[in-house]
C-alpha cells in the first residue's frame, strides 16, 4: 500500500470514529489551570447574597449582583478574563466570610489584587489593618502609607476596592467623622456593617455632628479616635472631647499609640 493510500485509509478511519463533545467542565478547568479564569460562589453575607470569586492567587472579587450572568459580565468587564461558577465546596476562607466580617473568626486571607497600582494596593492593605468595630478617616490611611496629601486619591482607591467586606473599606470614614459613602450598596449598608461589628454608627454620627473628632483619657493623658479599642469602653473611660489635634496637644494630651491619630509613615 502506497503512502497516499495509507493516508487516505487513516483519514477514512478517523472520520468513522463517532464524534463526542467534551464535558462542559473541561474548558473552565483548563482555563483555571492556566490562570486565565476564576471560579466563584454565591454566598450569604450580612448584606444578603454576594458573589465571591477566587483565583489561584486568592480572592479576586466580592460583589452583589442580580444573577450569575450579571456577575460574570461585571467580572469580565473589570478583569478581562472569565469567571465560572464553582459547584464544589468553597475554600474554608471563603465559607468563613460572614464570621470573618463579624470578627468572630480571623483568618489570614489571600487576595488577588493584580491590575491595581502600587498606591491602590497600599491603601487597601492599610484598610485591612483596621480592627473589627473600629473606624479610621481617609486622612489616616493617607498618612499611614506616607502620602498625607493624597486623601482624595485614597478615597478613590477604596471606592474601587474589588473585595469589599473582606478588605474593610466600610471601616473608613470621612475626616470630619461622618460615615460617608460605601461602594457596596451605599451608606445604609455601611451603617449596617458597622452596627454588626459594634462600632455604634449612631454614636459616631452624633460625635461628628458636634464636631468631636477625638476623645481624651484624663488618666493616661492620651487621645484617640472614638472607636479605638471598642467604642463602648472608650466612651466610658475617655470623656474629654477634642475637636482638633491641635486642641488635644495644647491641653497636654499625646496621641494614642494604638490608633495613632497623628501617625505619619516614615
Amino acid at each position: 500500500m502506497t503512502s497516499l493510500k495509507k493516508s487516505l485509509a487513516v483519514s477514512k478511519a478517523l472520520r468513522s470514529i463517532p464524534s463526542s463533545r467534551a464535558p462542559e467542565t473541561l474548558l473552565p478547568a483548563v482555563m483555571r489551570r492556566v490562570g486565565l479564569a476564576d471560579t466563584y460562589w454565591r454566598l450569604e453575607s450580612p448584606l444578603g447574597p454576594v458573589f465571591v470569586a477566587h483565583s489561584k492567587a486568592g480572592i479576586s472579587m466580592v460583589s452583589r449582583a442580580k444573577s450569575d450572568a450579571d456577575f460574570e459580565r461585571s467580572f469580565e468587564r473589570r478583569y478581562g478574563r472569565r469567571a465560572y461558577p464553582e459547584k464544589s465546596v468553597p475554600p474554608a476562607a471563603v465559607r468563613a466570610l460572614v464570621r470573618h466580617v463579624r470578627g468572630e473568626e480571623r483568618r489570614e486571607l489571600s487576595f488577588d489584587l493584580r491590575g491595581l497600582s502600587e498606591f491602590e494596593r497600599s491603601v487597601l492593605l492599610k484598610a485591612l489593618e483596621i480592627p473589627t468595630g473600629e473606624v479610621r478617616p481617609y486622612s489616616w490611611i493617607a498618612k499611614e502609607i506616607g502620602h498625607p496629601q493624597a486623601v482624595r486619591a485614597a478615597g478613590t482607591a477604596l471606592a474601587k476596592n474589588p473585595v469589599p467586606l473582606l478588605i474593610p473599606c466600610h471601616r473608613v470614614v470621612r475626616s470630619d467623622g461622618r460615615l460617608g459613602k460605601y461602594s457596596m450598596g451605599g451608606a445604609r449598608n455601611k451603617r449596617t456593617l458597622l452596627q454588626i461589628e459594634g462600632a455604634h454608627p449612631e454614636t459616631l454620627e452624633k460625635l461628628a455632628s458636634s464636631g468631636v473628632r477625638y476623645l481624651g483619657n484624663s488618666k493616661g493623658m492620651h487621645y484617640c479616635y472614638p472607636t479605638c479599642g471598642g467604642i463602648e469602653t472608650l466612651v466610658e473611660s475617655n470623656t474629654v472631647p477634642f475637636h482638633t489635634d491641635a486642641e488635644a496637644l495644647a491641653a497636654g494630651y499625646h496621641p494614642c499609640s494604638d490608633c495613632r491619630p497623628l501617625a505619619i509613615a516614615s
